[in-house]
Parts: structure tokens; sequence; C-alpha cells
């Protein structure tokens, strides 16, 4: 192959004058580069910390750093808002640092979302320690510190640096070997903040308060320090998430480089169906292009197997060197090892191309890198600007590809870049009013320190709560204290990251009389991705699922070469448990309730790898999975002129398309709900549209779509009308069989039956508050 180098800028020009990109690039956007904006140093800040940063090279501070040290020293807590690469860390390793060289006593712990961001976090501080020329203990404490050092850690460490999972389970129900932290803590740093949302906020939410009601056991009192990428309300997420007031941050001092955006669209290569080429296999030839100008790349991919693909069809580029590890993939399931060696061959060069799930959206220095390739929308704006982040950190010029799929969201980006460049990102919620949730945190709560009678937790008044748990002998009472009483170790049962408490290891024994541990998976993906003769594919390696022990959790894998991979089903069953809210909708009603679902995989198909022509299918034995949450859903009586065929091809377009569009609305990924159709309801016997979160108890995605039904059916009617397919195609109701016209069918119903009655009160009106955020775009914010 031959190799030759180019700057990002001269790929653009040759790309410009190429016929085959311009047909495929639809809209090119340039961001001008931007300067930086400075702020003096304070005049408190203490000499060695001065002498540190000048180490380095900065004599001025950014504003935004500034403001933070301000904030910090008035001993408010704030939240900083900038981009990826413009300093976060700053905002807070200097106030801590400040703190301790004031007084050794003091205490700061910081969480990050994953141990990779803590280690990377731990270097960096450690290397500012060594040019201050001071003593300042800092750790990182998880579940790879050696037990040598814990009890070290835990007596004398200044600066603990940890994760959410850890805190839960390894440091608040252990309080009383941490008294020296507890009553010295001044600072908590929680950094990523935009990542915890949904179920993994929620949960860390209970986390955390957890810690400050032992922190006021201990009498201390301490500020928190948020930092963030850029979402829409960081200081409401942060004070729900901590259950404190915040001063906000948002002016981005720090400078940016220019930016150029294409939006590529594969080309359609059936017209009758509007069938485009895979994304899959356009990034592939995109990638190679980067790869032979030497242009250092991220590619992210939206699931592990689509990694796995990228990284198979990359690896050939390196194939004539078997040593060359210079394209190698990323994702949730490798090793720790295996990860810290691929951060580390990216910030030296090594590793010239990475194919990435959004395990590498977070502030782990990576390095410069000079391009990175979308593969699909990342299902939200701020993770799209997350990704785009990565590539130009060091204020050079950087390449941003982002290559739609058929899928019709994905069509809807690359048709309105503005829904994409002009909007701001969206909200991040969480939701500690689970019930599942709270009540497992509550007991964590009782086994770290008893409760009072008419003590509230953070916000909640749990008396009763308290008695129902003394009801079930979880608790004892005593005259008027609940006291933890059984042998059970409550943090132990609870996964802060899933709705499936238990993981299933997966065990490569292609060597006879030797395993492997090679990776883990959560349970509900196991289901499709882990079932016997399922091709798993570990940094381009394939492996087929010989046996997978559900019970004890395990899956035992061999090593094959096969041209193909594999694709899951998965069946859902619905019941609803009960209806909380009900209003009516035109010709329909819509509900608001819980429900309890059965998720049962069903057949897997093989799909050949290039071509993705199917090439067999099987059956998968395992038993269904139940899951009791709360939802939405629409019902309405069936005509008599449909037959229940042709009103099933229709709910199964209109649904693919809500599907499609719910993330628009409202902030999720579209694995966080799932739309199902049935022709004929269990509880009511009607045709019914279930929405619903994929989480147990809920974490209200579903409730606030209860609210948003009128503008989601005109999104989607008005979508599926514009699209220049000729009977439905993956861009507006999914892929179709070669019979009959679907798209009409699906045209037809929405007029008929859930937007005729809406004409007036829907269709015709000008301006919809959750509409023009779609269509119009927020107006540019400065990030």
């Amino acid at each position: 192959m031959i190799r030759e180098r180019k700057t990002v800028k001269e790929l653009i020009e040759q790309w410009q004058s190429d016929p085959k990109m311009q047909n495929r690039v639809q809209h090119v956007r340039v961001l001008p580069e931007r300067p930086a904006s400075y702020a003096t140093f304070p005049k408190q800040l203490h000499p060695s910390i001065k002498k540190a940063l000048q180490s380095r090279g900065i004599e001025q501070l950014y504003t935004h750093q500034r403001e933070a040290f301000d904030y910090a020293k008035e001993g408010k807590s704030f939240t900083a808002v900038t981009p990826t690469a413009s300093g976060k860390s700053l905002c807070y390793h200097l106030p801590v640092l400040q703190r301790i060289l004031e007084d050794s006593k003091t205490r700061a712990l910081y969480l990050f979302p994953t141990k990779a961001l803590a280690q990377d976090q731990k270097s960096e501080m450690n290397a500012m320690i060594e040019a201050m020329d001071e003593e300042i203990l800092s750790y990182t404490y998880d579940g790879d510190t050696s037990p040598s050092i814990r009890q070290k850690v835990r007596k004398a460490g200044q600066i603990v640096m940890t994760n959410p999972d850890m805190l839960h389970s390894g440091i608040l129900p252990h309080h009383t070997k941490w008294v020296s932290l507890f009553e010295n803590l001044q600072f908590i740093v929680i950094d990523e903040l935009h990542t915890y949302k949904g179920v993994f906020g929620s949960h860390v939410a209970h986390v955390l308060r957890r810690l400050k009601r032992i922190c006021d056991y201990y009498g201390s009192n301490p500020i928190f320090i948020c930092t963030s990428a850029t979402i829409q309300n960081p200081k409401e997420l942060a004070e729900n998430l901590t259950n404190t007031k915040h001063q906000l941050i948002a002016n981005n001092g720090a400078p940016a480089g220019k930016k150029t955006f294409l939006f590529y669209n594969p080309p359609i290569v059936n017209e009758t169906f509007g069938v485009r080429r895979s994304a899959i296999l356009e990034v592939k030839d995109l990638a190679r292009k980067l790869y032979e100008s030497e242009i250092q790349t991220i590619i992210f991919a939206k699931s592990r197997v689509r990694v796995e693909m990228l990284v198979t069809y990359l690896k050939s580029l390196t194939a004539q060197n078997i040593q060359d590890e210079s394209v190698r993939g990323y994702r949730g399931g490798y090793l720790p090892s295996e990860r810290r060696k691929i951060e580390k061959g990216l910030r030296d060069g090594t590793i010239q191309t990475v194919i990435s799930t959004n395990a590498l959206e977070l502030g782990v220095d990576i390095g410069q890198l000079q391009a990175c390739i979308m593969t699909g929308y990342p299902g939200n704006i701020a993770s799209a600007w997350q990704q785009a982040g990565r590539a130009g950190r060091r204020q050079d010029d950087a390449l941003i590809i982002y290559v739609a799929q058929s899928t019709a969201l994905d069509q809807y980006i690359i048709q309105h870049p503005d829904y994409l460049l002009g909007n701001k990102p969206e909200e991040a919620r969480v939701y500690p009013e689970n019930m599942l949730i709270l009540m497992d945190h509550l007991k964590c709560a009782a086994f770290e320190l008893p409760f009072k009678q008419g003590e509230n937790y953070a916000e909640f008044d749990v008396d009763d709560l308290l008695e129902y748990l003394a009801e079930e002998k979880i608790l004892l009472k005593t005259t008027d204290t609940w006291h933890w009483m059984t042998d059970r170790f409550p943090a132990h049962d609870i996964s802060l990251r899933s709705a499936s408490q238990e993981n299933v290891v997966i065990i490569d024994q292609t060597i006879k009389g030797n395993t492997t541990v090679i990776g883990e998976m959560d349970r509900y993906s196991a289901m499709t991705l882990l079932h016997e003769e399922a091709i798993y594919i570990h940094q381009g390696t394939q492996y087929q699922v010989e046996k997978l022990d559900w019970e004890e959790k395990k899956a035992y894998v061999t090593e094959v070469d096969v041209n193909y991979f594999t694709d899951a089903n998965l069946a859902v069953e619905l019941k609803v448990i009960s209806e909380d809210r009900v209003r009516q909708l035109g010709k329909a009603n819509v509900a608001f309730g819980d429900l309890m679902t059965l998720a049962n995989a069903t057949i897997f198909k093989k799909i050949r790898f290039n071509t993705h022509d199917n090439i067999g299918s099987g059956p998968i034995h395992l038993p269904p999975e139940e899951l009791h949450t709360s939802g939405t859903w629409l019902h309405f009586k069936q005509p008599d002129d449909w037959t229940d065929d042709d009103l099933n091809s229709a709910m199964l377009g209109v649904a693919y398309a809500m599907n499609s569009f719910i993330p628009l609305y409202i902030q999720s990924d579209r694995s966080d709900v799932h739309v199902v159709p049935q022709v004929k309801a269990i509880h009511n016997g009607e045709p019914t549209f279930f929405i619903y979160d994929r989480y147990p108890g809920g974490i209200g995605l579903s409730e606030r779509i209860y609210d948003l039904w009128e503008q989601l059916i005109r999104h989607v009617y008005e979508h599926v009308e514009g699209c220049s397919c000729q009977i439905g195609c993956p861009a507006c109701i999914g892929a179709q069989d070669q019979t009959g016209n679907t798209k009409d069918q699906v045209l037809h119903f929405l007029q008929s039956f859930l937007l005729e009655e809406l004409m007036d009160d829907v269709l015709r009106e000008e301006d919809f508050a959750n509409e023009a955020n779609v269509k119009k775009g927020y107006e540019n914010s400065e990030d």
C-alpha cells in the first residue's frame, strides 16, 4: 500500500475536486478558529502552584479557570461547562491544591465515571505536584488498588480519586475506616457531569446523598465542584444530582482550532426501496483514505459489534505486518490492561486509527487526533459534540465526518444539518424518585448509619418506607431508631450502571486445557450477542459461542474464521399493570402508567461481511427477561375496513418512525425507550402503541412522551410524506418487503385515525415550542 502524508487541509482540497466525494458530501460547514480569553493569576495563588503552571508555559489562566478559583475561595459549589480540551481539570486542581497548601489536613474526593479517567487524572495531578516540588499525597482508590496501599490511602490520602461504583460499595459502607477523610473533606469533585443521566445518574444521585449524610455525621460540609461538556441544563442537573445549590460557569475562555464538518450520505443502491449502501462500508473506505494520508483518526461506532466489524475490515490495511498494531478497537468489555495500552498508543502515535464505542467520548487524554468519523448519529447533540471534540484538541485544524445511516433519524439529520450544528445540546435528567432505586439506596444508607424517627433522607420523607423495611425484617426498629439487621451487605447487590445486576463473563477455550477471560457483557445484551452459535468479535478476532451457561453467567467461546457476523431478534410482550394518567387525543386515547414486559430472544441471523446478505438463521433458547417499568400508550378503535395484517403493517411502519424521532424530543438514546405496536393489546383488545422506559421502575422518559404524542405523530407524518422513496424505506418506515405499498398504508393510517381530529388542534398551529426546537434550532450558543 502506498501511503503519502497529507494535512487535513490538503486532503479536504483533494476531496473537493473528486466527483465521487462531491456526490456524497451533502453539506460542508466550517467552524472558524476562536482566540483565547485570559485572566491573571489570583493574588493569593500559592507560589508553588504558580511555579508549576509556569513550568508548563502557562502565564495566565483562561477566564473560566479564574472564575472557578474565585467561587471555590468563597466556599460556593459550582459547575463549569466548557468543551473538550478546554482545561477543565484546572478548575478543580487549582482550588484543591491551594487549600491543601494552606492546611495540610484538607481532604478532597474526586469522582470520575470510569477507572480510566481516574488513572488519567492521577497522572496529570502527580505531574503537577512534582512540578510544585511539594509533598501532597494523591491516590486512586478502585478495584485495581493493591491491598498493601489501601490503608495508606484511607489514613493519609489528601486527594482520593475514585469512581461512583467504588464510593458506593467500597468506601461508604466502610466509612469508619475513612475517618480522616470524612472529618476533613472540603471538596467533592464530579468530572464529566453530563454522563450522570438516566439510570446511572439516578443511582449516583443517591450515592451522593448517602455521602452527604456521612459527611454531616462526621461534621464536614464539603463544596461540590462539577465539570461538564456542554448540555442544556448543567446547573439543574448538578443541583438535582448533588441536592446542593450551584453557581454556573458557562463562558469558555479556551481557544479552538478550525473544524470542518462534512455531512456524508452513502449512495442509494436501490431506488425503489430507498436503500443506501451500508454506512459501515462507507466508513471503511473513508478510514482507508485517512490511513493512507497518515492522518490520525478516531472512528465512533454505535455498538460493540460494529466496532469489531470495522476493526476486522481495517486490519487488512496492516495484514502484511502481523506486528503492526496501528489499527485498534476500543470498547467496554476489554480488560483494563488492554485499554491502557491502547490509550498510550494513541498518545505516542503508534496507533493511527482507533475504532471506538462512546467509551472514548470521555476526557481520557489520548493526545492529538486530526480526524473524527461518526458512524451514524450518536443519539443526541451532546454526544455528537463530545465525539467531534476528540479531533483537533490542540488548536489545530480538525476534520469531522458524519456518515449517515439509512435510518429515519440519520436521514433527518443529513437533510437538516442545522439541527446538529445550530441547536444547543439536550437536557440531561436524573430521576432519584424511582422507587426501586430509592429503596435500594435507603437500605444502603441504613446499613451505613441508623435512621432516627423523623429524620429525612435528603429531600425524601422516609419514615413510611423504613416502617415497610422493618415489616419485611430487613430493618429492626427500637424506640425511635431503625437499624440494619440482616447478614446481607446491601451495596453488593446493586449495580449503578445497568438495569441488569449481573454480567456474563466471556471465556476463551480455543486452546484445549487453557481458558482465558477475554471480556464481559451485561445480561440483557448477552441475550442477543452471546447466545449459542453467536459470533462474538474481539479486536478483529472472531469467536463462536459454543456454550452459554445462563445460570452461572458464563459464555464459552472458541476462535473461528468465518465470513459472517450474527444479529438477533428480541420479541417483547407487554401487560398494563396500572393507569395513572389518561387523556383523549383525537380519535385515540392516551395513558401513562406501570407496565410489565417479557423480553425473549427468538432467532438469530447470519449476515455476510461486506455485502451484508442474510445467509442463514437459527433459533435461540433462553428464558425471557421480565421487566417492571413505566410507559405511555395510545389506543384507538379498530376500523371495520382494515384487516389485522394491513393494520399490523401500518403500525409497524409508524412505530419504526416514532422510535427514530423520540430522541429529538427528549434526552435519550434510542435504546433508553422502546416502541411496541400491538394490533390487539391484551388489556383493552384495541390497536395500541406502547412506549416504555427500558429500565426497572422507569426513569421518567415515557412520562414526558405522554405530553408529546401530538408533536411526535405530526413529525412522523411530515417525515414519511416528505421522503423521496416510493413504497417505504429505511429512511422513513423501515425496510420493506417487495409486495404492496406500505408507505401509502402508513400515510392513510395516520391521516384517518390519528391526525383527522387533530387538524384544528395541531396541524394548523404555527408555533409549537417542542417542534420549534426540532425544526428551527435554538439560537447558536458560544460553544
